[in-house]
């Protein structure tokens, strides 16, 4: 059984409580913010359609950030997953991310689907069928092993065909709750899987984990032109939306022949792809995981690729990957992915 989206017991919070007033229109470019002191008297709202709601809104901080702030107080690391283009495999690379920062036994680690039309997470992870459990305490994540668990709209769906036929405020309250009722306890890493794009889910995602602080995006592309020019859209976005950019990764970056190990340029770098992109725009580049179809197979089938097949070529350069990504954040390669790690036990 599906369980009830109602609010579990509330929480005693010094923030007044209020409610988000409703625009009737998009905010100008120049607005101050509808929960703004400012709202409704600034020059840039001269004009504006929505001057006299935000005028007459209560003002101040939204009561549920310092219950997400606090829920969030125990994960170390919080990592988001972006890319301004669909079909890049950033859910693969979110899935093979997790995998891969799970191998390190001391490490426990998070991922939440916040792409609610589209929830592939569950399916790549082995987990399609489960269900969430919910307690007084909040929403138990489902775990794929001892140190990995996965939180998804898929598991509240009564069938895993069913579409998700919502507008952006209640997608928006579901990632909220998300961050607010899910109990994901003491976390070395939460990875945040995004859907394409740099709208709703993005600007809930990074306004309520404004005040518990995040680490900075993983930006995935390919290597054409075509999907670099929505990755430069998610580049702006970062930095309008002040999100730190980790850096980015080329994805499907040449193939691998499983037998011989031969590589092809399937996607050919027309414009010199992310490594030249990076260069461009002045932030780090992560590394290069070349296409391999069997990267495509354990995800179907809901299996750990690290665990399949640890001497791949794809599995070396994710590995790479990942251990670019806890410099980032200030943690040695040791720390993140030790060498010696072997594959937990499922």
């Amino acid at each position: 059984m599906a369980p009830s989206f109602e609010e579990p017991a509330p929480i005693d919070m010094d923030a007044p409580l209020k409610a988000a007033p409703k625009l009737v229109a998009p905010e100008p470019e120049h607005c101050p913010g509808p929960e703004s002191e400012k709202a409704g008297q600034g020059d840039a709202c001269a004009g504006c359609p929505n001057q006299q709601i935000c005028a007459s809104a209560p003002k101040g901080p939204d009561p549920d950030i310092p219950v997400i702030t606090a829920r969030l107080a125990s994960i170390k690391h919080k990592i988001l997953i972006l890319s301004g283009k669909g079909g890049v495999g950033k859910s693969t690379f979110t899935t093979m991310l997790g995998h891969a920062l799970a191998q390190n036994p001391d490490s426990q680690v998070g991922i939440m689907d916040t792409d609610i039309c589209g929830p592939s997470i569950p399916k790549m992870m082995g987990v399609e069928q489960e269900t969430i459990h919910v307690s007084a305490a909040g929403w138990s994540p489902v775990w794929v092993s001892e140190n990995l668990g996965v939180m998804s709209v898929q598991f509240m769906l009564p069938n895993r065909d069913d579409a998700v036929i919502w507008r952006g405020p209640k997608k928006n309250g579901l990632i909220k709750q998300f961050l607010k009722d899910v109990e994901w306890g003491d976390l070395d890493f939460l990875l945040v899987d995004t859907p394409p794009g740099t709208s709703d889910e993005h600007l809930s995602v990074n306004s309520f984990l404004k005040e518990s602080g995040v680490d900075g995006a993983v930006l995935v592309s390919t290597p054409q032109e075509v999907a670099l020019l929505d990755v430069r859209k998610e580049i702006d976005f970062c930095r309008k939306a002040g999100i730190r950019i980790l850096g980015i990764a080329e994805n499907m970056s040449g193939f691998v022949c499983p037998k011989c190990t031969h590589e092809s340029q399937i996607f050919k770098a027309t414009t010199g792809g992310a490594r030249q992109l990076a260069k461009e725009t002045g932030i780090p580049y992560l590394g290069a995981v070349p296409l391999d179809p069997r990267i495509g197979m354990a995800c179907d089938y809901g299996e750990s690729f690290f665990d399949n097949f640890p001497d791949s070529p794809a599995c070396t350069a994710l590995k790479s990957v990942v251990r670019r990504v806890g410099e980032e954040i200030g943690l040695g390669a040791d720390q993140i992915l030790p060498e010696e790690a072997e594959p937990m036990d499922e």
